[in-house]
């Protein structure tokens, strides 16, 4: 009895991760809006209907989906950190390996961008699932909030930091991934680094640090 149900948890486990691929690929060509439920289970080889057993809206999926990239993303920027041995490494190497995780897949970067879906006016997920989001996206970034803590930035300032490293970021990758850079003959990764390598040598030198 107990193998024949760990054998039904296994195939929908299968069948789960067979749907999400497949609304991954939809969503990257289509985004939220343009995918709909019939495309991805066409995709996964499923009937509609055979989708809500698993999930009970394309938004359910899509948050999936999304959480599933910034897990990754927080393991890429855990493992470069691993190996560093100062604050001033590990929040350079914190900075610079979420830079990376999107300019090397663009994809994630589209799906991150699912509050301007439908022009500049967010529109979210539903609360709960925004909340496990911006969770999973703040403890990615957490580790550059860390590192300025420990070089003697209040918490206030360090969390300062944490968003104008992923504004910055951010900003960057749209001009990499529309090829706007080319426009200015500069470097997106070359940029990033000088930006994050100032914001270091300011904290080291006591500049973005609250001393009141």
């Amino acid at each position: 009895m107990a193998e024949r149900q760990t054998r039904r948890t296994a195939v929908s486990e299968h069948k789960r991760a067979l749907i999400l691929e497949a609304a991954r690929q939809v969503f990257a060509e289509e985004g939220l809006d343009g995918a709909s439920l019939r495309a991805i289970a066409v995709r996964a080889g499923y009937t509609p209907a055979a989708l809500y057993f698993h999930f009970d809206s394309k938004e359910a999926m899509y948050a999936e989906v999304l959480h599933g990239s910034l897990v990754s993303l927080g393991a890429a920027v855990e493992g470069s950190v691993a190996g560093t041995k100062t604050p001033q490494q590990h929040l350079k190497a914190a900075a610079m390996a979420f830079f990376r995780f999107y300019a090397e897949n663009p994809r994630d970067l589209d799906l991150g961008f699912y509050l301007f879906r439908g022009g500049m006016k967010p529109a979210g997920l539903g609360r709960e699932r925004d909340e496990r989001l911006n969770a999973a996206l703040e403890a990615a970034l957490r580790p550059i909030a860390e590192a300025a803590l420990a070089l003697g930035a209040s918490a206030e300032r360090a969390n300062l930091l944490m968003v104008d490293c992923f504004a910055h970021a951010t900003g960057l990758l749209l001009l990499l991934h529309t090829g706007r850079i080319r426009m200015f003959g500069a470097s997106a990764p070359e940029l990033m680094e000088a930006y994050v390598d100032e914001r270091v040598e300011r904290l080291v030198e006591g500049q973005d640090r609250d001393d009141h």
